[in-house]
């Protein structure tokens, strides 16, 4: 996934059992990277767009990642565009999609208390080891040594989309050009797939994607614009 991903398992579980599910978690990641990639020219993602991936052999994961990819896009006006980039790449839901799968099956395995971190979008259940909320940094995008916010919460899916790494590097599918406006967006909210592409398509709306994503129904958001001015919803869940 091209990212550095961190598991922090906080259930009074044996370590055998502990081992076997970071081990599922990362197994899965491993297998999102090798079908999704855009990186990889074997990936299931790559072979269909160069078509040479029939219809009827695509996976049920992908069916489901294309069929949301495409709900966003009009959840989002056009400025999440799998294509953006000229070929297939939905790589801006993804990421938060394969997280909160590998968070949901924890869950279900009965490892409720964990925090999951793959780059920056962070999905975290239950309580920490000392039995506290979750705290999560959100790092400031023009220093890598200061949080802009520290949120904290018991079941937070969140997903940030800046430039801090990768410059201005969104694109804006309306323009076919870079987006310029917004250095840092963070949002948060149930679902991490649905928080990553938000995040991704305010930043492509440049500095009108502020105002957008305040009003997100549902998600809460933390913006730093390119003046180094700061916008959050009332209902963000700052630490106090």
């Amino acid at each position: 996934m091209g990212t550095a991903v961190s598991l922090d398992l906080a259930d009074d579980l044996p370590r055998a059992r502990l081992d076997e599910l970071a081990d599922g978690v990362f197994d899965w990641l491993h297998e999102v990277d090798r079908r999704f990639s855009t990186y990889r020219t074997d990936s299931e993602v790559s072979r269909l767009d160069r078509r040479e991936l029939p219809h009827r052999e695509i996976s049920d994961d992908l069916r489901a990642v294309l069929l949301r990819c495409a709900e966003l896009w009009r959840e989002t006006d056009g400025y999440f565009d799998s294509y953006a980039t000229g070929r297939l790449d939905p790589s801006g839901y993804v990421k938060g999609w394969a997280v909160q799968v590998a968070s949901d099956r924890l869950v279900a395995a009965g490892a409720a208390n964990h925090c999951l971190n793959a780059g920056g979008d962070v999905r975290v259940r239950g309580h920490n080891a000392d039995g506290d909320p979750w705290r999560i940094g959100v790092r400031h995008p023009g220093d890598p040594h200061r949080t802009s916010w520290v949120l904290t919460g018991t079941d937070l899916a969140v997903a940030t989309s800046g430039v801090y790494e990768r410059g201005h590097h969104v694109i804006d599918p309306r323009r076919g050009v870079a987006a310029w406006g917004l250095r840092s967006v963070t949002v948060v909210g149930p679902d991490l797939g649905t928080a990553d592409a938000y995040a991704t398509a305010a930043v492509a709306m440049g500095a009108a994607g502020a105002g957008w994503a305040v009003a997100l129904p549902g998600y809460d958001c933390a913006v730093v614009m390119d003046d180094e001015h700061c916008v959050q919803s009332a209902g963000l869940p700052v630490a106090g």
